[in-house]
């Protein structure tokens, strides 16, 4: 099973960094508003960036790794 490093933008522009197997499901849940509690009220949310991991631990420390990193380098990473 492959495991998603996602970051989506939220409708106010905040970027909201996460991991999941199922993309699509979970892209779903933040737009319906049950997705977490950062997305809720920052409905319709878009995926602006997505890395495919083999492992759920390798997704874990990714994750990690760029939620430390500062908006701009976030966005660089997006524009890759």
């Amino acid at each position: 099973m492959l495991w998603h490093v996602y970051i989506i933008e939220c409708s106010d522009g905040k970027l909201y960094t996460g991991i999941t197997s199922d993309l699509k499901r979970r892209i779903k849940e933040h737009n319906s508003g049950n997705g977490c509690r950062f997305t809720r009220c920052r409905t319709p949310v878009t995926l602006v960036y997505k890395e495919d991991l083999p492992t759920r631990s390798e997704a874990l420390k990714r994750e990690a790794r760029i939620k430390h990193l500062a908006r701009t380098k976030k966005c660089k990473l997006i524009a890759e």
